[in-house]
C-alpha cells in the first residue's frame, strides 16, 4: 500500500484554477433533469440496427437524467456548502446514490484516501490552496466516469472505434485487441481497450493519471487504479446505462461499482443547450441537422453570473 503522502498526489497535483459552480435548481430548471429512478436495461443480443463492421449502431446524442457532477453519492443535493433546493427532501425522495455496490451507496475508500476526500469537500467552498481546486473549473478533462454526468455528449463511430465527444475533451475507444499504452503514460481520461458483447460495450481503463475527480466533494481514483466498463444500451435506442466497475487497492478497501443512467436525445427533442446543446442547421427539402457546437471549453473561467458562465455557446464571451 502505498504511503499516504504518496497518495494524496491524487488530488495535491490538480492546478490553480477559479472556483466554479452549477446551476441549482427546483425540479427541472437549472438545464438539470431530476429524475430519481434508474431504468432497467438487461445485458443480451443486440436487436437493432449495425454498422458495416458489425458494431451495434449507437451514434448519437447522450446525457445522464440524474443531476450533474456536484455529488457523486447523493446526486441532487448539490456541491459542498451550496446545497440545492432539493437536498432538504427525505433521502429517498431524491436520486439514488450513483454506487450500487456496496449497497450502502458510499465508496469503500481506506482511512487515508477518505480523510483526502473529505479534506476536499471541506475547503472546496473557500479554497486557499490548488489542491482544493477542482480540475473542471479551468476546462481539464473531465475524466472517468464524471464526463458522463457533465453537459450532453456525442457519440460517433468508426471502423473498429467508438468516440464519445465531450464538452471537457474526447475518447477515443479502439476495438483491435491492440494492448494498452506502455504504463507509464498517464492520461486524464485513462486509455482505453473495448469489445462488444451483444448489445454491451465493454471497456477496460488503465493509464489514468490520477487527477481527475468524481465530483466536487472529491471522489477519487489513483492512477494506480482500473476501470471495467459495461455500457449497456437499449435496443430500443432510448439510451443506456453507464456501469462502471473501480479497482484501487491503493484507495479503495475493495473493488465497487457505479451506475449512471444515460438518455438519447434525438430530432424529436428540444435542443436546452444542456442535455442535448446542439444548434439545427436549416437544410432546405431534409431534415434537420443537429450538429453540436464546436467550442472551447469557457464554463467556469469566470465569476459566477459573469465572465462565461451563462453565455450562449455561439456568442462572444463577456468581456472582463
Amino acid at each position: 500500500m502505498r504511503s499516504s503522502k504518496v497518495l494524496a498526489g491524487a488530488l495535491l497535483a490538480l492546478a490553480p484554477a477559479a472556483h466554479a459552480q452549477s446551476p441549482q435548481a427546483t425540479g427541472n430548471g437549472g438545464g438539470i433533469r431530476w429524475q430519481k429512478t434508474v431504468p432497467v436495461i438487461a445485458s443480451g443480443a443486440w436487436a437493432g440496427a449495425k454498422l458495416a463492421d458489425g458494431q451495434p449502431d449507437i451514434s448519437g446524442f447522450y446525457s445522464n437524467t440524474i443531476s450533474n457532477h456536484s455529488n457523486f453519492t447523493d446526486p441532487q443535493a448539490g456541491p459542498p456548502g451550496e446545497p440545492s433546493d432539493v437536498a432538504n427532501l427525505p433521502r429517498d425522495q431524491r436520486a439514488p446514490s450513483r454506487v450500487t455496490d456496496p449497497a450502502d451507496g458510499q465508496i469503500p475508500y481506506l482511512p487515508t484516501a477518505r480523510a483526502l476526500q473529505e479534506d476536499f469537500a471541506k475547503n472546496f467552498p473557500e479554497p486557499n490552496k490548488p489542491r482544493y481546486i477542482e480540475p473542471l473549473a479551468r476546462c481539464a478533462p473531465a475524466g472517468v466516469p464524471k464526463s458522463y454526468m457533465w453537459h450532453g455528449f456525442e457519440v460517433r463511430q468508426f471502423p473498429n472505434y467508438v468516440v464519445f465527444l465531450f464538452d471537457s475533451g474526447s475518447r477515443i475507444i479502439p476495438l483491435d485487441n491492440r494492448p494498452h499504452l506502455p504504463g507509464a503514460i498517464k492520461l486524464w481520461n485513462g486509455d482505453s481497450r473495448g469489445h462488444w458483447e451483444g448489445n454491451v460495450l465493454v471497456v477496460d481503463v488503465q493509464n489514468q493519471n490520477g487527477k481527475a475527480l468524481f465530483g466536487r466533494y472529491g471522489d477519487f481514483i489513483s492512477e494506480n487504479g482500473r476501470v471495467t466498463e459495461r455500457y449497456i444500451f437499449d435496443p430500443k435506442g432510448g439510451g443506456f446505462n453507464y456501469v462502471a466497475t473501480f479497482t484501487d487497492p491503493t484507495v479503495y478497501s475493495r473493488p465497487w461499482t457505479a451506475t449512471i443512467p444515460v438518455k438519447r436525445y434525438t430530432e424529436a427533442d428540444k435542443p436546452d443547450g444542456w442535455h442535448y446543446d446542439v444548434k439545427p442547421a436549416n437544410r432546405p427539402g431534409k431534415p434537420l441537422l443537429h450538429e453540436r457546437v464546436e467550442r472551447v471549453c469557457v464554463e467556469n473561467n469566470g465569476p459566477f453570473g459573469g465572465g462565461a458562465v451563462g453565455v450562449p455557446s455561439d456568442q462572444p464571451v463577456i468581456a472582463r
